[in-house]
């Protein structure tokens, strides 16, 4: 409106001739374009853009890096994400003792002993009789199944989670080193493989004085290194 008094000021000035009226004409028409256009110029939207706002993706929970080989096991902790249907959702899902985790609408399903693809996998195939085209994404938030553990004369015996590759030295060290009387060239490593126990000799001043270091091996889940 204040635009068009404008204009129409400039035009009450007294005319110099035919081209002074054609441009007073002219302004009266641009300013009424820019002052009635310019609300519904910033209404309009592309061609094909649709009315609704765009969905951002659903954020997905951090997790720790699985390290190589992993596979789900007893008292982990994941995330089940639906891209589209977030009432299938599960922000903590604790693998229980029978290796299951519970998922809203697919209810009991095996976690344990396979990888989170795979999980993934069987999640998706299960829910499809449900949902059209479910997109899921696993997680492992949480890892508490790869344990080790260490006992003996060391001084924070006990168990500690193997998230990543640990040698024997390294799990001493994370146990805070041997006693001072320890016999450590007859430390033992007791792996479980199948129904089978194998004690594995570990000579801990041998590996300090840098010989036989292939007995400094990555421990594996559920290894007890015993410190006479």
């Amino acid at each position: 409106m204040t635009r068009r008094i404008l204009a129409k000021g400039l035009c009450a000035m007294p005319s110099r001739g035919r081209h002074a009226m054609a441009a007073c004409a002219h302004a009266l028409i641009v300013v009424t374009v820019i002052s009635t256009g310019s609300p519904a110029f910033a209404q309009t939207r592309p061609a094909g853009q649709p009315d609704q706002a765009v969905q951002p993706a659903p954020k997905v929970a951090a997790g720790v890096v699985p390290p190589t080989g992993y596979v789900i096991g007893p008292e982990d902790v994941l995330v089940i994400v639906f891209l589209r249907e977030k009432d299938l959702s599960v922000d903590a899902a604790a693998v229980r003792p029978d290796g299951k985790i519970t998922v809203p609408l697919v209810n009991d399903i095996q976690a344990a002993g396979i990888t989170p693809d795979q999980l993934r996998q069987q999640i998706e195939a299960a829910a499809s009789k449900y949902v059209a085209d479910p997109s899921v994404t696993v997680v492992v938030k949480t890892i508490n199944s790869r344990k080790v553990f260490i006992t003996g004369q060391v001084a924070k015996p006990g168990q500690y989670p193997l998230t990543a590759p640990t040698t024997v030295m390294q799990l001493i060290a994370l146990a805070g080193g041997l006693h001072e009387f320890a016999n450590s060239k007859k430390i033992l490593i007791m792996r479980t493989q199948g129904k089978q126990q194998i004690a594995t000799p570990f000579n801990y001043q041998d590996v300090l004085n840098r010989k036989n270091l292939q007995q400094n091996i990555d421990l594996q889940p559920g290894d007890t290194v015993v410190v006479p």
